[in-house]
This record gives structure tokens, sequence and C-alpha cells, in this order.
């Protein structure tokens, strides 16, 4: 698909899950939970040991049934590693242009991070899909309402900080989808493997999406 279809998904899910982990051994079935509980869009990060076999695996286990990111991506050589493996959207903490060429480049999505006002302008005038707005627990949902204020045309995706009790108040300050990590896929849950519980988490902030957006 296009990198403008695949926005479109993202927008659509309102649901970016990111999955961090110590091993990549368990990832595969971690993304595959996410997906049974209605989660379509993943994001692995590359702070993960094995990370570019795990994107590789995860994409040759679930195909097209998700839409396959990879997140912490520091440089546009690291970027182009994702692509290689997988990775149809790229993912990363901070501004950097040449990561954002690149994913233009190869019609590819970007979501850079990103918390000023200047930040935010920047990434967004250099051709960014979604701007993450990190870390959004400092300055919470009043911050985003504050900075859509002015900027009401670029597409704002929260991410840290949205849990169960917050993620209706960002989506109503104006987030265009959230990043969910260890809120969705918890610690204990995945050095238990418990699988279930990542899926029932993941359904339960779907239906929290979805009374948000009512």
């Amino acid at each position: 698909m296009s990198r403008h279809e695949d926005l479109q998904r993202v927008l659509d899910t309102g649901i970016v899950a990111i999955i961090r982990a110590s091993s990549g051994d368990q990832l595969v079935r971690v993304a595959r939970a996410l997906f049974e509980g209605g989660i379509d869009i993943i994001e692995v990060t590359f702070t993960t040991p094995g990370v570019v076999e795990v994107i590789s695996a995860v994409r040759k286990e679930l195909g097209n049934k998700i839409l396959l990111g990879a997140g912490t991506v520091l440089d546009p050589e690291t970027a182009r590693i994702a692509i290689l493996a997988g990775a149809e959207f790229l993912v990363s903490p901070c501004v950097n242009l040449d990561i954002i060429k690149l994913g233009l480049r190869y019609d590819k999505m970007v979501m850079p991070g990103a918390y000023t006002p200047t930040e935010i302008v920047t990434a967004w005038e250099a051709g960014a899909d979604v701007v993450k707005l990190f870390p959004a627990d400092i300055g919470g949902a009043p911050y985003l309402k504050a900075l859509k204020g002015p900027l009401p045309q670029i597409r704002v995706m929260p991410t840290g900080g949205v849990n169960r009790e917050t993620l209706r108040d960002f989506v109503k300050a104006g987030a265009c989808a959230v990043g969910l990590g260890g809120q969705l896929v918890e610690k204990e849950a995945l050095e238990k493997g418990d699988f279930g519980r990542i899926q029932q988490l993941a359904a339960e902030y779907v239906e929290l999406m979805h009374k948000a957006r009512a």
C-alpha cells in the first residue's frame, strides 16, 4: 500500500501499539495477540535485541493483516535497514529531517517525535505524516489542546501518559491517534507469556477509542 493508504489505516484504527522488550523471542506472539485483540498497527522498537529479525518474523507471520513499523529510529541508516526488514512506517523520538526525507523517498509513513511548537511545525513542514507528541505525559491533554489551537492542521499522536483514564481526554483534545506501550503490553504479562492478557487489553483499548470518538 502507499504511504497515504497506510496513514488512513492509522487514522481509522487510532491506536499504535508499541512493543518494547529485552528479548525478541516472544514478540511475534505479542503481535498476534494484539492483532487478535483488534489492534492492527504495531511498532517494534529498535531498542529490542535482534529487532531486524523480529520485524522480518512478524511480517512473515502476519503479513498484511497488520501495519508493521519500526520505532526508536534515530538516523536514516537505521531507517533504511528497517524498511528492508519489512517495516512500513518509521517512528522516532525526535525530529531528524534526513529520516523524514528517506521515508518520503521510499513512500513510507514517518512519525517523528516532537514536543515544542517549533519542533512540531518543523517536522510537519518537512513532510511528516503524523507528529508524535512525546513525552505526552508532560503537559498531558491540556498541553495538546493548547497546541491544537494555533496548529489545527497538524496531525498529532500523543505517546507517553496515555492510559485508560487519559485516552478520552487526549482524543477530545485533538489527537488523531495515540501511541500505547507499557499500558498495553504490560511488562508482567510479557515476562509471564500471558498473551491472553495482552489480547484482552488490546480489546479494551479498542473499545475505549470507539467510545472516545463517538
